[in-house]
Formats: structure tokens, C-alpha cells, sequence
């Protein structure tokens, strides 16, 4: 076969499937050639032809075997005639080894890392669009994306090599890439009860917060010979994450092979955890960037990865004193870094997806401290509590009578970082001369977004259940307001008082009246003697 790539050459050619489903076509027909691209990828691309081989297209078969002008003389030299590598490509593919895709390798490294490509007949093609390369010869062509053009790129992947016999072709670039998501847990100390993974949650502060971030695998993934895999995670300041040290992860990742695989397999051990200052000046500001990277994941020993297997990290973080209280929240963002170019074993280039992003909420309540005129009323001090879910209370914080900053007394109370559940506000102190109040019971209740790119707090309430106590919330704040209002107490009559002396007036009226009596009876009895 020097002269002519026989049918079984032809074969090969037209049953080789890339990472892209890039299939092979031979055309019988003679005449005008075109090879269109279709950009199934989500973003841009440049895409770059060359021509091989050449010579005469005929009824499935290309003859008169010739190199092409896309092979440098250099790469010509090193390749040897063209016919004879055509007859090596053949006995590798009966072989069973990947000989089309090792063609393309070797031509675009070349000898010393030199390529023996040239004349590149290039266009663009936006995400989702075509390209159509017109009036070709009849040949075989390598398609591939301008070097380093999907480095870096959010979702970006490049195009595995297309190695093309021409008629009248269309080709779909199917450009596949990862996804990462993360997801918290909301749990209700009073009720005990936890959520499943979603967008948002609300906590008190100290309590630690559940999360996961789940990352996929492209469709292409088996034909990659390394695959780097990095999560990058930036929290807000209001989240504090334990760093991990040699005798303990703070972490916890397990590879799923498929959505039945629940149990999965832990490959902790394989990803590097490192933490730095977050550099900014928006709502991330004063939080801290974790990234967990491995390498190689396709060099974990025992495992394969396929188009079903997911990443799974777990961790948890600590909603602090620097929370920001109200509909603002304490977000957090995650962000994959991955192999994105498939050709040359998969190293070097990588792509990213776009931020992942969840929030925590927390609330406060304010109390005003009044008298019955509706003045503020100094003297007072508050005890707050929690209800668990065994029934008992715990103290959330207590605040006893004294000064402001101003020097004059506290009228204003302030239990800030709280989640949804049940409370008892009890009055410690009490203003001399007025009585103390009922302990209120009642419940802060909350709903936000749990499945959103941008989760939202959406209503935040107070409910009395005992006690005299009325809630105004106020969203942006994060604040459910309320007037505790105290009593004077009862004033009894003193001795000496008005009271005495009435009761004296009128005792000594009934004397009198007595003496006078007993006047009249002595007069009428020496009458009648």
C-alpha cells in the first residue's frame, strides 16, 4: 500500500471517536470539500486546520498518497514518506493502539518540543455557533484549538485533536467540563431538626456549620492521562476554619463512582490543604482562601474515573464574633480548577468553573426597657435563653444593670448572632420601685432562599408565647425589636396617715353620740319615779 490507504486503513479512520465524539467520515465523491466545526463548548474557540496528507478522494478511498501542507519540511524529514507512515498507522490501529491520536501528539510537539505544523488556516467560533472550512482539497486534517487559548479560561476545555478525511464533513466540537457546587446544612437547636444540603442557612454564633461541595468529571475524562483537581474555597470573615495538621484533617474527601455508590472511597489522604489571607475589599474581606488540591487524580491507585464519578469534600466552619448580622449574611464561594486539554496527556493547561455560593444568616433582638409613660427606664438587667431539644435551656447571654459608655443607665439591650428557635427572656435586675416582669417565651422564625445562585433572607418573625411582649422586625437589620415595659409598684397607707385619722374622727363621733344617749335615758327615768 504505497500508493493507495486501503479500506481497512479507511476503517480506522472513519471508527475513531476522540474525547469530543469526534467521528470520521470519508466521502466518496470528488469535487468542492468543506469541514464544518460546531462549537458545542461554553466558550469561544479558535480553531486552527492543517492539512496532512493529501491527495485524490474517490469512492471512499484516498489515493496518491502526498504529505500535506500543513507538515513542515522538518516534519516531512522526520516522518519519512508518506505513504509508508500511512501503512505504520494501519498496522498500529490492527495493533489495538491509538495510532491517530499519537500522529497528532507527535506532530504538534515535534522533535524537541518543536512542532512540524505550519500554515495554519485559522477561524473563531463562539459558544454554540459553527465554522465552516470551504474549498479544500481532498485530504486528511488536524483541527485543534490556537495554543493556550483555553488556558485559564472559565469553563473552558480544549478541543481534542480531529483527525479528518474531507468530503463535505460536520464535526461537533463537544467541549465537556466539570461542575462544582457547595451546599450547607440548617439545623434547629430547639427542634433537633437538620436540613439536607442547600443554598443557605441560619446559625447562632459559635456553632458550627455543616458544609459539602460536590465536583464532577467531563465526559472526555477517559482519555485523559493526568487530571489535576483543585478546589478553591474564600469565606467571609464571619466563618473561621480549623487548619488540618499532620495528626488530623479538618477535611474529609470521598470519590463516588456513581450515585448508587454511597459509601464511596476515601482519598483524603491525596489532597493538599492550604490557607491564606483573602485579598479584597468586598464582602469576602478579612476571610481566609482554602484550596484542597490533588495533583494527579487519575494517579489515585485502585480508582477509575468516568463520566459518573463525583469528589465530595466535607468540612466544617465556625460562625464567629465578626458575623454580619442581617440580610447581608456571611457568604461563602467555591471555585474548580481542573485539566482542561486533553492532547499530550493532559498536563499543564487548566480551566475553572464559575463561584459556587451559599450564605449564613444570623439574627439579633433588641430590647427596649420603658416605664408606663413609655420613657426609657434605667435599672434593668436580661437573661436570655435557649430552648435544646431535650427540653432544658441554655443561656445565650446575660446583660445585668449598669452604665453606657455615657455614663447613664442601660435602656437598650442588645442579644446579637442568633438563629431560628425557641427563647425565654427573663428579667435579672429590676428598676427599684417597679415590679419585676413574666418571663416571654417565644420563637424567632425565618425563611430564605435554599435553592439559589444568590440566596436572600426573606422574612424573619417573633412569636410571643407567654409573657407581654410584641416583635417589630426589621429585615435589612436583622432584628426582631421589642418594649418590655415595667410596673410600678402598689402604695399602702401609712400609720398617721388620712386613713387613721378618719377612723379616729369617727370613733370619737360614736363616743359623743354614746354619752348622749345615756343622757337622754337617765331624764326620762327620774320622770316616771
Amino acid at each position: 500500500m504505497k500508493k493507495q490507504i486501503t479500506k481497512h486503513f479507511m476503517a480506522f479512520f472513519l471508527s475513531l471517536v476522540m474525547i469530543m465524539a469526534m467521528g470520521l467520515t470519508a466521502f466518496a465523491d470528488e469535487g468542492s470539500n468543506s469541514l464544518t466545526i460546531q462549537n458545542e463548548g461554553k466558550t469561544s474557540h479558535i480553531f486552527e486546520l492543517y492539512q496532512i496528507f493529501t491527495g485524490d478522494l474517490s469512492g471512499g478511498t484516498l489515493s496518491n498518497l502526498k504529505w500535506g501542507d500543513g507538515v513542515t519540511e522538518a516534519g516531512q524529514k522526520a516522518f519519512g514518506d508518506a505513504s509508508k507512515k500511512a501503512e505504520e498507522l494501519e498496522v498500529d490501529d490492527k495493533a489495538g493502539k491509538a495510532p491517530a491520536r499519537e500522529f497528532a501528539e507527535a506532530l504538534v510537539a515535534g522533535a524537541d518540543g518543536t512542532s512540524y505544523l505550519t500554515n495554519p488556516n485559522k477561524k473563531p467560533a463562539d459558544s454554540g455557533s459553527d465554522v465552516v472550512f470551504s474549498d479544500l482539497k481532498a485530504g486528511y486534517y488536524l483541527v485543534m484549538d490556537e495554543a493556550k487559548s483555553q488556558d485559564g479560561a472559565t469553563n473552558g476545555a480544549t478541543t481534542s485533536y480531529i483527525m479528518q478525511v474531507v468530503g463535505n464533513v460536520t464535526q461537533r466540537a463537544k467541549l465537556d467540563v466539570p461542575t462544582v457546587e457547595k451546599k450547607v446544612k440548617d439545623t434547629n437547636d430547639s427542634t433537633g431538626k437538620t436540613s439536607g444540603w442547600q443554598d443557605s442557612a441560619d446559625a447562632d454564633i459559635g456553632d458550627d456549620v455543616q458544609y459539602q461541595i460536590t465536583g464532577t468529571m467531563p465526559g472526555n475524562i477517559a482519555d485523559y492521562t493526568t487530571y489535576k483537581y483543585v478546589f478553591t474555597d474564600t469565606m467571609s470573615k464571619g466563618l473561621t476554619y480549623t487548619a488540618s495538621t499532620d495528626e488530623k484533617k479538618s477535611f474529609k474527601v470521598m470519590l463516588h463512582t456513581s450515585d448508587n455508590d454511597e459509601n464511596g472511597t476515601d482519598i483524603t489522604r491525596y489532597f493538599n490543604e492550604t490557607i491564606k489571607g483573602y485579598v479584597g475589599s468586598d464582602q469576602y474581606s478579612g476571610g481566609k482562601v482554602i484550596t484542597w488540591t490533588c495533583d494527579n487524580l487519575k494517579g489515585i491507585e485502585g480508582v477509575t474515573l468516568d463520566e459518573n464519578t463525583k469528589v465530595v469534600i466535607t468540612y466544617t466552619a465556625k460562625l464567629n464574633e465578626n458575623a454580619v448580622i442581617g440580610s447581608t449574611g456571611n457568604p461563602n464561594k467555591v471555585y474548580l480548577t481542573y485539566s482542561n486539554n486533553p492532547n499530550n496527556g493532559g498536563g499543564g493547561e487548566t480551566g475553572k468553573t464559575p463561584d459556587d455560593k451559599n450564605i449564613v444568616f444570623t439574627y439579633k433582638m433588641v430590647v427596649n426597657k420603658k416605664d408606663p409613660d413609655g420613657k426609657p427606664l434605667a435599672g434593668a438587667g436580661f437573661k436570655l435563653e435557649k430552648k435544646t431539644s431535650n427540653n432544658t435551656y441554655e443561656v445565650v447571654n446575660t446583660i445585668n444593670a449598669g452604665n453606657d459608655s455615657d455614663g447613664k443607665g442601660i435602656t437598650t439591650f442588645e442579644f446579637t448572632g442568633l438563629d431560628d428557635g425557641t427563647y425565654k427572656l427573663t428579667e435579672v435586675d429590676t428598676p427599684a420601685g417597679y415590679n419585676t416582669i413574666a418571663p416571654v417565651e417565644f420563637t424567632i422564625s425565618a425563611t430564605h432562599n435554599d435553592t439559589a445562585d444568590e440566596p436572600e433572607l426573606l422574612t424573619l418573625t417573633g412569636d410571643k408565647k407567654t409573657g407581654e411582649a410584641t416583635f417589630t422586625a426589621d429585615l435589612s437589620a436583622g432584628s426582631l425589636t421589642t418594649d418590655i415595659v415595667n410596673k410600678k409598684g402598689s402604695t399602702l397607707p401609712s400609720t398617721g396617715g388620712r386613713g387613721t385619722t378618719m377612723i379616729y374622727i369617727i370613733g370619737a363621733a360614736l363616743v359623743v353620740m354614746a354619752g348622749v344617749v345615756l343622757a337622754m335615758r337617765k331624764k326620762m327615768n327620774s320622770k316616771e319615779s
